[in-house]
């Protein structure tokens, strides 16, 4: 049941003070700058609303690895009795000015870190007609207000200089005793400083003392799932809590595993690790910093899904096993619910075999001549790919299977079958791809549904789209050679060296002079994987006059060039006649050739019915 509570802004601070409140460790940093936490301590002391805050109860299913607020002095052995959901960057803020005697860690308007104490100005605080705002004042570490050239305007260094300004020290103000020794010397100083004061305390100190902080605690029996979705809907910070950071905090603070290892399980630093060796290997993944953990490429949320992919997989599997004919098997998935409920025991069982999976895929990348990140057409058919990879096991290897994922997967690429929301096309991949190849069952949905469109090819024409790219690696696929370094085929070895790239055939520049139809000349049609070194020589130059320019700088004959442009399916005699329309006419018609071969079935031609609604 969740409970509305009210309670004392102090208590609230003792508990944080203690440990008893403490931070899932999913939360991201306290970040809040000068300005906000000024704002803030106006608030309270003016006991205007603050925001409702929300704590779960430990204990329960839901068990994060847990850690203090900013500032507070707990110890890690500690165990919480509440963790803080909502609320973290008010009540940070109000630890760290009020309670815990340190200067604030803050920033200021140029973003420059900086550390503050916090003051109120006690005659603007009892004054009519005056800002809180205004009495709020923030004071540097060294407690030194200094104006042009470095002269003192403000001092405050001592309790006798604060008192004589009048500027109350708010991190007092839960501190009964320091605050009565400060009023001491503060109404010592002169007869009508006991009105002012009693007018401060009243207003200020009695006010902040009784606010009361609205409170919503969740109980300890609230799923996982349920704190993941509530955490999104009250942060209003504007960042997406994802579900690796809420798997991180589930793993560190699983109690077997640091009984058993004697340290707590870092599902962050095993990414980085698997990801840093996937990606060193396999450029087609990407990369990530060790110290921002920034990453591109293959995402941490990827290897997740294809882990949660083999785990639900193998366990319909076991339970038919176990009770034939059921009705109402455990279904395959990977939404977010399934990751968040992955054991940590599943974990580190399925690890090693999905992170060799994904190995495996780099290898089957590169047969299909992906090399690159930039080059990759979909990011997420990753997936599938590594957990069927998972589930053959060695079967992965033999030719007739690699010959058939090659199938799925140009089919999933031309066909541009995983630009959308793609889980349940994971989950049909899974279940029927692996026993296709296995067993002979039927054809899986993505060879079934795909199909290419023969005026597709014609409005392929960036890298935006996954079957642009698709063409482009099937070409070097196929063998294509450079124009300039003529002796080998474009490979890993080269690609990079070379500053390959998809390069226009009849150039732009020709385009302008001779004005044909502008609608073709950025399609795929026109385009091949050239060097850096081909770009410059084919320049603004027609291909009768760039072709006889790279036969001269090759040193190599008429007939020798035209084999090598030959190798990128291309009629040499086309581009010596510089003769565009034929040239494109009979391109189209063999790059429509290459897509059927991959795909295992005929393209769509104009004018025929494709099937599809």
């Amino acid at each position: 049941m969740v409970a509305l509570d009210g309670p004392s802004l102090g208590r609230m601070l003792d508990d944080v003070a203690v440990g008893k409140i403490q931070l899932p460790d999913f939360q991201r940093q306290w970040k809040w700058d000068d300005d906000r936490i000024r704002a803030l301590l106006a608030t309270v002391t003016l006991d205007y609303p603050l925001g409702v805050a929300m704590t779960l109860e430990t204990g329960g299913e839901s068990q994060f690895k847990a850690r203090p607020l900013h500032g507070a002095p707990v110890s890690p052995r500690t165990v919480p009795e509440q963790l803080l959901l909502d609320g973290q960057q008010r009540l940070t803020s109000l630890f760290q000015a009020l309670r815990s005697g340190q200067a604030v860690e803050t920033s200021d308007a140029r973003n420059k870190p900086v550390r503050r104490w916090y003051y109120i100005d006690i005659s603007m605080a009892v004054g009519e007609g005056t800002d809180r705002d205004e009495a709020i004042r923030s004071i540097p570490e060294d407690r030194l207000v200094r104006g042009p050239f470095g002269r003192t305007l403000l001092d405050l260094r001592n309790r006798d200089a604060e008192c004589a300004q009048g500027f109350f020290p708010l991190n007092l103000i839960f501190d009964a005793d320091g605050t009565g020794k400060w009023q001491r010397i503060y109404v010592s100083a002169a007869e009508d400083r006991w009105d002012i004061w009693s007018a401060f305390q009243e207003k200020v100190i009695d006010t902040v003392k009784g606010f009361k902080v609205p409170l919503i605690r969740l109980p300890k029996e609230t799923r996982k799932d349920a704190v993941c979705s509530v955490f999104e809907r009250v942060n209003t910070g504007g960042v997406v809590l994802n579900v690796f950071e809420l798997l991180t905090a589930t793993y560190a603070g699983d109690a077997d595993y640091t009984r058993e290892h004697g340290k707590d399980f870092s599902l962050s630093q095993e990414w980085l690790t698997t990801k840093s060796m996937l990606g060193a290997a396999f450029p087609v993944f990407g990369s990530i910093d060790r110290d921002t953990r920034q990453e591109t490429g293959l995402t941490s949320l990827d290897f997740l899904q294809a882990m949660a992919l083999t785990q639900t997989w193998q366990r319909k599997q076991q339970y038919l096993a176990a009770n034939p004919g059921a009705a109402s098997p455990p279904a395959v998935s990977c939404k977010r619910r399934d990751l968040l409920h992955l054991p940590l025991s599943d974990y580190t069982a399925l690890a090693p075999a999905v992170t060799s999976a994904f190995a495996w895929a780099g290898h089957f990348l590169a047969s299909q001549h992906i090399f690159r990140e930039r080059d990759l057409p979909y990011g997420s058919q990753l997936v599938p790919l590594a957990a069927i990879a998972a589930l053959l096991g060695n079967a992965r290897r033999e030719p007739k299977v690699q010959e058939g994922l090659a199938r799925w997967y140009w089919c999933g690429v031309l066909g541009e079958l995983y630009g959308g929301v793609t889980d349940t096309r994971f989950v049909r991949d899974v279940e029927q791809v692996v026993p296709w190849l296995t067993d002979g069952g039927p054809e899986p949905d993505t060879i079934s549904e795909a199909s290419f469109q023969e005026q597709r090819l014609h409005r392929l024409t960036s890298r935006n789209s996954a079957a642009y790219k698709g063409v482009h690696a099937l070409l070097m696929k196929e063998g294509a050679v450079d124009w300039a370094f003529q002796e080998e085929e474009i490979s890993e070895q080269n690609l990079t060296g070379w500053s390959v790239d998809i390069r226009q055939i009849f150039p732009k520049a020709w385009f302008q002079r001779t004005a044909p139809d502008p609608t073709r000349m950025t399609s795929i049609v026109n385009k091949t994987a050239l060097s850096y070194r081909a770009y410059q020589t084919i320049g603004a130059n027609s291909p009768s006059v760039y072709l006889t320019a790279l036969e001269k700088e090759a040193g190599t004959s008429g007939d020798w060039l035209d084999d090598v442009v030959g190798t990128h399916h291309i009629d040499p005699m086309t581009l010596r006649t510089d003769d565009f329309d034929t040239f494109y006419r009979d391109r189209a018609e063999r790059l429509l050739g290459l897509v059927e071969r991959a795909m295992g079935k005929a393209v769509v031609r104009e004018g025929a019915d494709s099937g599809r609604e």
